[in-house]
């Protein structure tokens, strides 16, 4: 019986809200997770672990999926594109949106300015984009260290870091309701130890590099789940720099 609508990125909000709507007892699926499905074989050995999480869920649930809400701007990357077109071939049916406007406001971020573990702040950020709920009340936090960049194929590099890491980058953006805002995706601070994440074969690596280079910080390119040496890096750098 198909329950579920499924997305990537961040759908615009008049879409969520148009659909949750139509579907009011429909379950969500985040398809950019890992939760482990098998690999479906369909894009390239050597790509985004991102897009094989897209792929690998929407055919492990293909018969639960009601439909599949789709950005395709440059809110989410090229290879949405195409993924829309393979998706609706397999026979799903798709919804696309374009969101880049630009609303983002400083009080816009209370999640990831506060204390709670690193983790929890990103995993918070991206449920928010279906639940919308208020974290208004998230008492501010003076930074320590800084995380610039999407959120991880593999979460538990997070752990490694403290409580009063701010976030930032396109997370940051994901936020503030603004994933199309270059100003606030380039938003760093001087003096604060900042590691630069990018997943391997996204195009964002050429931003994370850049600008560890410039702001003096880490930058770690990596794909699917996080070696000992790559762990080892991030450790080193939060701590004895």
């Amino acid at each position: 019986m198909k329950d579920t609508i499924a997305f990537w990125g961040y759908p615009h909000p008049e879409l969520i809200k148009k659909i949750k709507e139509e579907y009011k007892n429909a379950k969500w699926l985040d398809l950019d997770i890992d939760f482990g499905a098998k690999n479906s074989g369909i894009l390239p050995e050597n790509y985004c672990s991102v897009m094989k999480n897209i792929f690998n869920n929407a055919i492990l649930n293909k018969e639960k999926i009601i439909k599949i809400l789709a950005p395709v701007g440059k809110d989410k990357c090229d290879c949405a594109l195409f993924a829309v077109e393979i998706l609706k071939d397999l026979g799903f049916e798709i919804e696309t949106s374009v969101f880049e406007e630009k609303t983002y406001k400083k009080e816009n971020c209370p999640i990831s300015t506060s204390s709670l573990p690193l983790r929890q702040k990103i995993e918070l950020i991206t449920k928010n984009i279906i639940e919308q709920k208020d974290y208004s009340h998230l008492e501010y936090k003076e930074p320590t260290a800084a995380f610039w960049g999407v959120p991880p194929n593999d979460l538990s590099i997070l752990e490694l870091f403290p409580n009063t890491t701010h976030v930032l980058g396109w997370t940051r953006c994901v936020e503030a309701m603004a994933p199309f805002d270059l100003e606030l995706e380039q938003y760093c601070m001087e003096g604060i130890k900042t590691v630069f994440f990018a997943q391997t074969f996204c195009a964002k690596n050429e931003l994370a590099k850049y600008l560890a280079n410039k702001y003096n910080g880490l930058y770690i390119d990596m794909d699917g789940f996080s070696s000992n040496s790559t762990r080892a890096k991030i450790e080193a750098f939060l701590r004895l720099r």
